[in-house]
């Protein structure tokens, strides 16, 4: 089991950086799968603490200069790790102005992510400095267990608002209660509500289109036939909705929301080079 890879590309570190930091803010540990072509970041809290689950997939050539991976067998080539994203968004940290970042797997006194941030100096030699992140070697009996989170048929799609917008409404919501609405219909409106004994506060946004998924594309929905004005809503935990938006550094081009009618809110972040799902159950 074998994985090394090279950034040089400055703008290709510092966006690797902001995917690592989003990903810290939404996961305390989390699961790498490498694969030839992608790397895939998946969360899955369990059901007693609230359930969000995150699944993040980036293309590999995308990001890295080189890119050499061996898997478990050659059958089955990918490997999967378990690590704290802090320690690597820490270790990136480091990394801003770096000539080269060699990120490794290696094995000396228990697994670790060796990355190696090359410095500019003054002198011909350069700075080398070297942060070891321990992982844990997931076994492949349990690999099935980080598949990707089939999406229940949603009951609306709806683009969001500009997320800085909605970041700071939901930060001012929070500090009323613990949960909020999420609400949405065909006609591209989207209501947050916070409804409490002593007050009740309602944000409403218009215009922000419903994404145009065809049956077409296999992405069969129960949308079709819906009412287009009629509302689907999910009541959800606040704050794993703030963490999301506060932790938000992908700066995606496309950001949406699928509500299953009280069931789940499933977002979807977009970027040319990175996707990102968020998985947030509703609660009764």
């Amino acid at each position: 089991m074998r994985f090394r890879a090279k950034i040089v590309d400055l703008a290709c570190l510092n966006n690797f950086s902001r995917v690592i930091n989003t990903i810290a803010k939404l996961a305390k540990t989390c699961t790498l799968r490498l694969t030839v072509w992608k790397l895939y970041f998946i969360f899955s809290d369990k059901v007693a603490n609230g359930g969000a689950s995150m699944w993040c997939e980036l293309c590999q050539g995308n990001f890295f200069d080189e890119f050499q991976m061996e898997g478990v067998a050659a059958e089955q080539n990918e490997i999967y790790l378990e690590l704290v994203p802090e320690n690597l968004s820490r270790a990136l940290k480091t990394a801003h102005s770096a000539k080269a970042v060699k990120i490794k797997l290696t094995n000396k006194h228990c697994p670790c992510l060796r990355v190696a941030v090359e410095l500019p100096s003054l002198s011909s030699s350069s700075r080398i400095v070297t942060h070891d992140i321990p992982v844990g070697v997931i076994p492949r009996r349990i690999w099935n267990d980080f598949r990707e989170p089939t999406v229940p048929d949603f009951d609306v799609s709806i683009y969001l608002p500009v997320l800085k917008t909605m970041k700071s409404v939901v930060e001012r919501m929070k500090n009323l209660s613990n949960f909020i609405v999420i609400e949405a219909n065909l006609s591209g409106e989207m209501n947050l509500k916070i409804e409490t004994d002593l007050v009740s506060v309602t944000t409403h946004f218009k215009d922000l289109g419903n994404p145009p998924w065809a049956s077409g594309d296999g992405c069969q929905s129960s949308a079709q036939g819906r009412d287009l004005e009629s509302m689907a809503e999910a009541r959800i935990d606040i704050k794993k909705l703030q963490q999301l938006l506060a932790g938000q550094q992908v700066n995606p081009t496309k950001a949406l929301c699928n509500i299953v009618s009280k069931r789940i809110v499933h977002f979807i972040l977009l970027h040319e080079d990175v996707s990102l799902q968020y998985f947030i159950p509703a609660l009764a």
